[in-house]
């Protein structure tokens, strides 16, 4: 097979609600047919990765056309073995984000997901994040849910109520699950990406991470460069790849003082305002002094805001998308 093992991370109530395969199907298949090979928690419970449930989606696409069960399996392992097997899109396209409603009960699996982490139990953590995408669509997960267990993480460890080690493993946990879901959103549109990245000595890309999921889960396709990306790398890559916007984002005061002198190093782009800089996080929050000083859009004080705002450019720069 030409893909790499993803770790199990979902349960099976989970799995249920992102293929529409009941729960008790899933069980007959796997006795029946051995598939998939669903892993098991340490209580015995099944877990299921991002790769099984592709290959379930592959499977229910082919029994609603017509194929039968254990037809549809083999035709899955033989595109498998000849290399031609092609994941659908686990999740629906999106037109617009949700809006939060306020006490809602996302903060109790907040806590409960900040309180597995903060005890190291990665099982339990598994599981009540496959709970809640059985209960939520993933827009409000990680606004209310992965957004205020990253940021306690990080408040947890700067008053020495968590080691640096249970800060690692917590924020490393919900990464991986960001990267996921950014890998898995729906079709792309057809046009430039949007090239996300911290800016010039930031580490903290949790807001960037998020904003990515939540713009891929809107169909822009994204380009992630991650944490402390060099302004003075990026002029030929942009050349080069021609995304539609840049995002920029910074957490505290000195990388979000580098970006007033990103016109310097993007001369071209300073010149021409294209692509448009963009540009957001705490840092800018804290001081709004600062924020005006920067050149480009500042997208607002809040991830959802931000999204939001980002989503209506690239509309605007593309209009011709439905």
């Amino acid at each position: 097979m030409s893909y790499l093992q993803e770790e199990a991370m979902f349960n099976i109530g989970a799995v249920a609600r992102m293929t529409g395969i009941l729960e008790a199907t899933l069980r007959v298949w796997e006795r029946r047919y051995d598939f998939p090979k669903s892993a098991r928690t340490s209580g015995g419970h099944r877990l299921y990765s991002q790769q099984d449930v592709s290959r379930l989606q592959w499977v229910k696409t082919r029994i609603d056309e017509g194929m039968q069960v254990s037809h549809a399996i083999r035709a899955l392992l033989h595109a498998e073995q000849e290399d031609t097997f092609i994941p659908l899109s686990s999740a629906p396209p999106v037109s617009g984000l949700r809006v939060i409603e306020e006490g809602s009960s996302t903060s109790a699996f907040h806590e409960q997901l900040l309180d597995a982490l903060v005890k190291h139990d990665i099982d339990g953590a598994n599981h009540i994040i496959g709970e809640a995408q059985i209960l939520y669509p993933l827009e409000r997960i990680i606004l209310e849910i992965i957004g205020p267990t990253l940021y306690a993480i990080g408040e947890a460890w700067e008053q020495n109520k968590i080691d640096v080690a249970t800060e690692h493993l917590a924020t490393n946990h919900l990464r991986h699950y960001l990267l996921m879901w950014m890998r898995t959103g729906p079709p792309p549109y057809a046009t430039n990406p949007a090239l996300l990245a911290c800016a010039p000595g930031e580490l903290h890309e949790g807001s960037l991470l998020m904003l990515a999921v939540l713009l891929r889960r809107l169909r822009w396709p994204v380009l992630y460069l991650g944490q402390t990306m060099p302004l003075d790398s990026l002029s030929i890559f942009i050349e080069d790849l021609v995304p539609s916007v840049v995002v920029f984002v910074a957490m505290t005061e000195e990388p979000a003082r580098a970006l007033l002198e990103w016109p310097a190093w993007l001369p071209i782009v300073a010149r021409d305002q294209r692509p448009m800089i963009c540009f957001g996080g705490l840092a800018f929050n804290e001081n709004a002094e600062l924020a005006a000083q920067v050149q480009g859009v500042f997208l607002g004080r809040t991830l959802q805001e931000g999204t939001q705002k980002l989503d209506a450019i690239l509309h605007q720069l593309n209009p011709l998308l439905q």
